[in-house]
């Protein structure tokens, strides 16, 4: 992420992928734009309950796929385990903006319970916001748990700020354009 050194209140500027690095656990892990529906089917039916959130990702074959047949839509981007000892990348983390029609997209990360933790979400919420960036998302929002301190601190660490606090929740917005 970089900001325009010229305009300080500017949009800050995030690489969008292809983007490849090594987690905080030594795997290899490759960020790309795409949706990979099989993948992604396979990664949320193997996701652990207690890393779900406000309800998502939806449990059960028939809720996933049909979950995954709006995220579509969307910007998307996947990070995928590569050169497993079994030699098939497997997809890791998923994030999505689905444009809400009115100027803005909303934001939705997952990163597999294995893989958290390992600075794969820090890395794939840049490379969704680069990718947004690139094809003209002007606003980003997303609600988070009030007590999702981890996601909250990762949204804020790429400039999202609280816009309301009511209840459990907070629903945070980034400019992009």
């Amino acid at each position: 992420m970089s900001q325009n050194d010229d305009d300080p209140t500017s949009a800050p500027h995030f690489d969008r992928p292809p983007l490849t690095f090594t987690d905080y656990d030594d795997r290899e892990i490759a960020i790309r734009a795409g949706f990979t529906p099989e993948a992604l089917g396979d990664m949320y039916a193997d996701f652990a309950p207690d890393s779900r959130a406000q309800g998502l990702p939806p449990m059960g074959e028939r809720r996933i796929g049909e979950w995954l047949d709006v995220l579509e839509d969307g910007v998307n981007v996947v990070a995928f385990h590569e050169n497993r000892a079994d030699g098939d990348p497997v997809a890791v983390g998923h994030a999505c903006l689905l444009d809400c029609g009115d100027g803005t997209s909303e934001l939705t990360i997952f990163v597999h319970h294995d893989y958290q933790l390992a600075g794969i979400g820090s890395r794939l919420i840049r490379g969704l916001l680069g990718e947004g960036q690139a094809r003209g998302v002007e606003r980003v929002w997303l609600t988070v748990e009030r007590s999702n301190h981890v996601a909250m601190n990762l949204y804020r660490s790429v400039g999202f700020e609280t816009s309301s606090a009511a209840g459990i929740e907070h629903e945070m917005e980034l400019p992009l354009g």
